[in-house]
Order: C-alpha cells, then structure tokens, then sequence
C-alpha cells in the first residue's frame, strides 16, 4: 500500500532534484534502517523513504552508498546527496535541516560479566572506559554529556564492539537492538536497564534548500500518520524500532 501523493511544490521538487534525479544518501552500516539481501538488494525504511519521496515527485532514484553515519553526515559539504536519513543531532543540525522525527531507537551500554556496574548513572566515573561508534548521534550526544568517563571513539559498531573486548573495556555504548543481538555471544554480559538518550532518525537536506526542507517535514508526518512507516519496519523485520511519535504530540526536550 502507498499512500496518496499530494501535490509538490515545484520549488520543493526543484530543490530536491537539482540534477534530474533525487540523490538519496543512505548509510548501509545502520542496520535497524538499511537491509542487504543476498543479492545485494536494498531495503530497510531508510531506502523505503526514499522510494517513496522519489515516488511523489516523479523522479529517478539514486541510492549513494555510505558505511558510516559519520561519513554521512560529513558529505553535506561536498554537495553528493539531496536528501539522507540520519540520527537527529545539533552538531548536524547546522548544516542539514532535518525534518520531523521518523524513527527513534533507545541506547543503553553492555557490560561485561563481573562488572560491578548496575546503572546507567554508574557508567560516567572515573576509570571507565566506553567503547562508541564514532560521529554516531549518541557518540554526539555522549559527547555532550559524559564528564568523567572516557570515550574510546572506533569506526562502526563492529569495531567498537571488537575494542570493547580486546581491550576489555568497562562498557559499550550502542543502539539497544544491536547490544540485544551481541550480547548472547559475550557470556556472562549485561544490558543495563532504561536508556540514556533516544536516538530519533529522520531525512534532512542541505540547509538552504527551505522548500525542500518544508516538504520533508510534511511528507514525514503523513507517511507516519498514513501507517507507512509502520509496514516499513514490520517488513525490514527489525526489533526495538518504533515510530516516532506525531510532531503535535512529540515531547518537548
């Protein structure tokens, strides 16, 4: 099912392909947003979106694949992507002008076995040592907030995850889902309970593109109210992903 496609405005439309085609930048390492099929086929609400915002404006699709949120994020600059779906955070809001939040997933820390950490407040002391995915949004966020532990910064979840244990780090920073799937291969390790900040993704554009960016924020809260998003994260399959709640009822932070 789609939903139906109201008009765009042709300065909208006109922002969003400037070069005939709508250039979607999608990190491929986010996988509760992207998937792979074995045949290299692409999926997931990230490229979902996409397929849609193409959709609605009549235009060829051009998926630009990035492995990285930080490489991402920092590719605004070069003028690549039209569009991209990332972790809302200040540090990137200053170049790209998000929409409203689409998806938000909780992140917490894994310990390991013996740790005598038993809460998230616990986690920022002297002498622990966090292992985080670097220019992630709650790399950003931890960034902001972390006083007195140390941040150990490594390229993806995959690679933090491997510093955490060959180092033996005191925790590991990630996106709930992901610590979920790792955890039942590190024995005797932990998740500790609530989150300590919610990560919430949506699409953003280059800053300067105002209609574009208008459109997007309404697009955003119709393929949520339509349910859409929805049947994107039922079929990508992916645990702990919701939708982020309609602007009008959005908590303030």
């Amino acid at each position: 099912m789609t939903a139906a496609a109201p008009s765009v405005p042709p300065a909208a439309k006109a922002q969003l392909t400037p070069t005939g085609k709508l250039r979607a930048g999608i990190n491929f390492q986010n996988v509760l947003l992207t998937t792979r099929g074995p045949n290299g086929e692409q999926g997931g609400v990230a490229v979902e979106f996409a397929r849609e915002l193409a959709r609605r404006l009549a235009s060829p699709l051009k998926i630009i694949v990035f492995e990285s949120a930080g490489a991402l994020a920092d590719s605004v600059r070069s003028g690549e992507w039209d569009i991209s779906v990332l972790g809302v955070e200040p540090q990137r809001e200053k170049e790209i002008a998000f929409a409203t939040p689409l998806t938000e997933i909780e992140t917490t820390y894994l310990v390991p076995a013996g740790s005598t950490i038993r809460t998230i407040d616990q986690v920022d002391r002297p002498g622990v040592r966090i292992a985080v995915a670097a220019k992630s949004a709650y790399d950003l966020y931890l960034g902001r907030t972390i006083r007195q532990a140390t941040l150990v910064r490594v390229d993806g979840i995959g690679a933090a995850s491997k510093r955490f244990v060959d180092d033996k780090l005191e925790a590991l920073a990630g996106l709930k889902p992901q610590l979920l799937e790792l955890a039942p291969s590190l024995p005797g390790a932990r998740i500790l309970d609530g989150n300590f900040t919610v990560v919430r993704h949506t699409v953003g554009t280059p800053r300067g593109r105002d209609a574009a960016a208008a459109y997007l924020r309404d697009l955003v809260e119709d393929v949520k109210a339509s349910g859409l998003v929805a049947q994107w994260i039922e079929k990508s399959g992916v645990r702990g992903l919701s939708v982020a709640p309609r602007a009008e009822t959005e908590p303030k932070t």
